[in-house]
């Protein structure tokens, strides 16, 4: 390293004091440039069409946003009327939340809707469709990703898939935990497995809410859950 650095300073003297040392590098660069013009030109193009691409792409996926945000309003506004249909499929004039989940899947907006459409799907009554949209929705908001979490619990619970709506209440519970809905979605995970008949894991839920919420306002009912659940794991188990 020493020997490095004792030859480069040596090299900068010799440019520094040297005029003639100085011209024959400046004279091997441009001769360097001159053999290599094509290649540094292709280069030079290419990372300008990076940073060009890079730019257009964010200007488009802006553009989308805004145009997908505009056509959300009015499927929102059929969403809260309770016009599920029209929500969902647009009324001929305005995109519905399907198609605007599918066509600006790539914006904010687009994920947005998958959410919303799950919610209408699954007042519908189409619980796999549901769970679907829901699955596909992905936020940064830890209150309306968890919710996200719970709906698909209530759609796979409606497919009389008990463990995996359990597992998604669980997971709701658990996205930044937070003592007002977190013993909300470990009652409704209790109440998943003892549907599905596993008393010992509901027992275990509501012991967590027990334990970990004791001022919640869900303690009571878990208290009285819990001890229903112990006494049916225990027939379950005497049989």
């Amino acid at each position: 390293m020493a020997k490095e650095t004792v030859k480069n300073h040596s090299e900068f003297e010799e440019l520094v004091e040297n005029p003639d040392a100085l011209a024959d590098r400046l004279y091997g660069s441009e001769d360097f440039v001159k053999k290599n013009k094509s290649k540094l030109l292709g280069l030079f193009i290419a990372i300008a069409a990076v940073i060009v691409g890079g730019f257009l792409y964010y200007n488009y996926r802006s553009t989308q946003n805004v145009e997908a945000q505009n056509a959300m309003f009015q499927a929102v506004y059929y969403f809260e009327a309770d016009s599920l249909g029209k929500a969902l499929n647009g009324d001929g004039q305005n995109l519905g939340l399907l198609e605007i989940a599918d066509e600006y899947s790539s914006t904010d907006a687009g994920n947005l809707a998958n959410f919303y459409a799950g919610a209408a799907l699954l007042k519908q009554g189409q619980f796999a469709e549901a769970a679907d949209r829901l699955k596909e929705f992905e936020s940064d908001d830890y209150l309306l990703q968890a919710r996200a979490y719970s709906l698909t619990g209530d759609a796979l619970l409606e497919q009389d898939k008990h463990s995996e709506a359990a597992d998604m209440y669980k997971k709701a519970a658990t996205h930044n935990a937070n003592p007002f809905f977190s013993p909300q979605y470990l009652m409704k995970a209790g109440i998943a497995y003892e549907a599905g008949n596993d008393y010992s894991a509901a027992a275990e839920v509501y012991e967590t809410i027990i334990t970990d919420y004791v001022a919640s306002a869900e303690v009571t009912d878990a208290k009285k859950y819990k001890a229903r659940a112990e006494m049916l794991a225990g027939g379950a188990q005497a049989e």
